[in-house]
Formats: C-alpha cells, structure tokens, sequence
C-alpha cells in the first residue's frame, strides 16, 4: 500500500513539474514503445467495473480489457511483445500525466468533452453515460430539489463538479460540495453519513453500491444531470495511435465484442468478490456502438 501511494505522488509531481513535456516535440506513441519495449496504461482504483484494482498491482474492468485489446494491436503493430506497466491515476493528475508521456493509454472512466480536447484526444466513445444521484435508500431524497441545506460529494477533478454547479444553480437549490479525492473516497463520505448524496457517473455509482458492505443501503435517484461520452485518453496530436485504436475499438463494436464485455463486466459477477453490478448498457451506448466517434459530451447536448 505504501508503495502504491508512492507511486502516485511520483506521478502527480511528475505531472505538476513536466505538465507540456510531450507537446514540446512530436508524439508518435508507436514509435516510443516500440523503442522502450514497454507500454503504460493509466488505470483507476475505484472506476466501478470500468477500472479497479484487485491489490498486488493488478488492475481490471471493462475499460482495462478494451484497453489490452488495443495494446495487442499496437504489438502486432511494432512487431514485438511489450510489457505492459500500470500506473495509476487520479481525476486530477489523467490529462497531465497523458501530456507528459507518463501514461501512454488512459484506461479510466474520463469524459470526452470540447475543453479536455484542447490538450488531449479520445479513442471513440466506449459508451455514453448519465450523471445521476446516490443516496441512503432510507433518506427520502429522491431529487436534486432536495438536496437544499445538505451535503453533496463529488469527487476532484471530475465534470460531475461543474454539472453539480449548473444543476444548483438551475434549481435554485444552496448544496455544499463535500469532495473526495477518488471514487471510493467519495463514496466512503456518503456511506459514512458525512454527505447526504454522491453524484456521479451512473456506472461509477452502480459499482460502488455492488461493492459496498450492505448494497441495500443505498440507491441511484432522480433525473439525469448530463449525457456525457466516456472514453479512452491518449495524446493530442498522434494520428497513428489514434487511428489504431479506434479501429480496434470499431471493430470490437462491430463484431458484438464490445456488447458482450459490457455484458461480462457490467451483467455478470465480477472479480474479486463476485458481485454483480447490474448496470444494462443504454440506448445512446448502442447508438454510439453501431456509429462510431469521438464527439465531446457538448454535442450531446444539443440533442
């Protein structure tokens, strides 16, 4: 464990000292990894069944697979076996960490969005997600309405942040934000009594609740906040990567792979503790399946 949040503050130093490192010059993934022999995956704890540790530095999820599938191309691509190293992230550190050469594929559970755009590019949306509420499930709250006077978490770094903001604006409701520093630390705060709600990727919510310690104590309510494209992060500016890994993915999709990983991950029990996160992929994720691309979360909203 001491090891493991080493390993993170290195990389958030490494982050916040080198932040436009690989923006300076040229990036060409292929070419790095083919010369390094090896390949770093970003990777979460606590992603719900999208990204998680299982301890002893192993790391799984529905992203990490589609993230191997992409590794394997990139091996038959360089012509030779990688080693594959995971360095885990946070929502503060991902972007840097891409920017700066220390993570080569972000296999967590960021939004696309027109802003993260501006310094980093996306594979094509794995799936399409809704922002919504986890509460107690004997708290009586069943909207954003009534949160007025209570304490919500969110996690750092991540856009539910801004989609709190807008939403209490919205509905003229007076919140405060109780903020974690990861998923599980988020959850832990409305598990613990400290907040009266969590908002976050339904998904993310889903995992957390399959893995608590009495599931039935809580419950996802309310409307959707936001639509929001999850995605795989890689560099800005690296046609040739980008371009392997969204055929990867596309083919994935067309094959049906893609719906029977979600299936695996998010329908079926899932390691370690065989819990089922019952989380069945929505009509705007087959949409986004049968058509790939890589549109920011804001064209969704046009809709």
């Amino acid at each position: 464990m001491k090891k493991h949040l080493l390993a993170i503050a290195a990389a958030t130093l490494a982050a916040s000292l080198f932040p436009l490192a690989a923006s300076a010059q040229a990036v060409d993934t292929l070419a790095k990894v083919k010369a390094s022999g090896s390949i770093t995956m970003g990777v979460r704890d606590s992603s719900g069944a999208l990204s998680y540790t299982l301890g002893d530095g192993k790391y799984t999820g529905f992203h990490v697979e589609i993230c191997s599938r992409v590794i394997a191309d990139v091996e038959k691509a360089v012509g030779k076996k990688l080693e594959v190293k995971y360095q885990p992230v946070t929502s503060q550190n991902r972007i840097p960490l891409v920017q700066n050469g220390t993570v080569d594929i972000e296999c967590g559970s960021t939004t696309n969005n027109a802003t993260r755009q501006k310094d980093v590019s996306f594979l094509h949306t794995t799936f399409v997600e809704e922002v919504r509420i986890a509460v107690k499930a004997n708290s009586g709250i069943t909207s954003v309405a009534q949160l007025n006077g209570k304490n919500v978490a969110t996690t750092t770094g991540t856009t539910s942040v801004q989609t709190l903001r807008k939403n209490e604006r919205a509905n003229g409701v007076d919140f405060k934000e109780v903020y974690g520093k990861d998923h599980s630390d988020s959850f832990l705060i409305l598990e613990s009594g400290r907040a009266d709600a969590f908002v976050m990727d339904g998904a993310i919510l889903a995992g957390n609740i399959a893995t608590a310690k009495n599931p039935a104590d809580f419950k996802i309510v309310g409307e959707v906040l936001s639509v929001e494209p999850i995605a795989i992060m890689i560099r800005k500016d690296d046609p040739a990567f980008k371009k392997l890994g969204d055929e990867t993915i596309d083919k994935l999709a067309k094959s049906g792979e893609l719906a029977k990983l979600w299936d695996k991950w998010f329908m079926q029990p899932i390691p370690p503790k065989n819990t089922r996160v019952g989380y069945a992929a929505s009509e705007s994720t087959k949409a986004a399946w049968a058509t790939p691309n890589d549109k920011p979360m804001e064209d969704y909203a046009k809709k």
